[in-house]
């Protein structure tokens, strides 16, 4: 699906403090059947509950990287104002995560300055990454700069298992522990996500720390 509403201006014609979320989402070949399509749909519903808030709507940018077979940018990063869906994902292949979250660090970096050189103040990143395994590939270096970066404040590193995942080796990608999705509860973890992101979008200061919702509606306690 092409995404025609990238372009130099956004950041000029919509002078409103960023909050980037670039979402990392597993679609190896064991997320086949009834997780990826109620990621799908969770992720469709995301998209809504953001547009529905003004505020987070002009605030809020989305991006998505897939890990299944290879890793792939399937959403720039995006104004949710822009945005009315994102193109359904399949299952397939093995799990590089180390790649994905080495690649949407990347971008979140490239998007920082690009929010530097247009004057444009934002909140801090947002790393979050769904799986249910474990890398299959190299990702400890990936996992070290995550961790390192979440520890030093310049970015929310949130790790989500879903069924058998290894939360154990989530968990090295961030400064906490990884969560674990309530069975297949993706609805209630992007509604939550959404209210995060709106709490987060109208702090009076993008460097104040922000009380999340309760996590207990979609994790596994």
């Amino acid at each position: 699906m092409h995404y025609p509403l990238i372009h130099a201006s956004d950041l000029i014609d919509n002078p409103s403090p960023r909050c980037p979320c670039l979402i990392v989402l597993d679609t190896s070949a064991s997320m086949s059947g009834s997780p990826i399509a109620q990621l799908n749909s969770g992720l469709q519903q995301f998209i809504s509950e953001l547009n529905a808030d003004e505020v987070a709507a002009c605030s809020v940018e989305l991006a998505v990287l897939t890990a299944g077979s290879r890793v792939q940018q399937a959403l720039p990063f995006t104004t949710a104002m822009h945005l009315e869906s994102c193109a359904p994902f399949s299952a397939s292949g093995l799990t590089p995560l180390g790649e994905a979250v080495t690649r949407g660090l990347d971008m979140l970096e490239q998007r920082k300055a690009e929010y530097r050189q247009n004057g444009v103040a934002y909140y801090q990143p947002w790393l979050v990454v769904i799986s249910d395994g474990a890398p299959t590939d190299h990702w400890q270096a990936a996992a070290q700069r995550a961790r390192s970066m979440a520890e030093q404040r310049k970015l929310v590193s949130l790790m989500v298992g879903v069924n058998d995942a290894d939360t154990q080796v989530l968990g090295q990608f961030s400064n906490r522990p990884a969560l674990k999705l309530d069975g297949l509860k993706f609805a209630e973890f992007f509604q939550w996500l959404s209210a995060s992101m709106s709490r987060v979008s109208a702090s009076a200061s993008t460097t104040a720390s922000v009380v999340l919702p309760a996590v207990d509606g979609w994790a596994s306690i």
